[in-house]
């Protein structure tokens, strides 16, 4: 199982076995790609409830979606749902990696928790769970270019049918 270097994805994209769209080669680094943030964020209602976290949690029910014109300022220590400008289909013998910029990682700006691992055969935007873990709030534009994405060659194939499959929201 290897990572694909620039030469690869784009022989890969050529042959539309990789669909990036939109693409820009100008995104395309040695062994990734840049993804953009879009503008739709998932914020977390203000709830002082208790939420049973079950398999099935209804992460709607908590939270709300907003689209922003421009930028979003992203408090201290908050986490939000984003939602990359790109949305990036796989063939069955690919999977992927979205992982943050290290540029970003110095503010103390975390692209993923948990969600960093694209199923192969899966189509959609990538949703991240942007946290803050700096000090100060950071403002954040559509259009940047927040993540990257690595793509590996899987030994056998496999199909994405989960939950969470064809996302185009965050």
């Amino acid at each position: 199982m290897s990572v694909l270097t620039k030469d690869e994805i784009l022989k890969r994209i050529k042959s539309r076995d990789i669909k990036i769209e939109p693409f820009d080669r100008n995104s395309l680094g040695p062994a990734s790609y840049d993804l953009h943030l879009g503008n739709k964020f998932r914020i977390f209602k203000e709830i002082k409830e208790i939420f049973k976290v079950t398999p099935k949690a209804e992460f709607e029910k908590i939270t709300e979606l907003i689209e922003v014109d421009g930028s979003f300022l992203l408090m201290p220590g908050q986490t939000v749902h984003g939602i990359t400008q790109e949305k990036i289909t796989l063939p069955p013998d690919l999977c992927g990696w979205v992982e943050g910029r290290s540029r970003y990682g110095r503010l103390g700006l975390i692209i993923h928790i948990t969600s960093g691992f694209i199923q192969p055969g899966s189509s959609g935007n990538q949703v991240l769970e942007i946290n803050n873990l700096g000090p100060i709030p950071l403002s954040l534009s559509s259009g940047l270019p927040i993540c990257q994405i690595i793509f590996q060659e899987c030994q056998g194939k496999a199909y994405y049918k989960g939950r969470f499959r064809n996302q185009s929201e965050p």
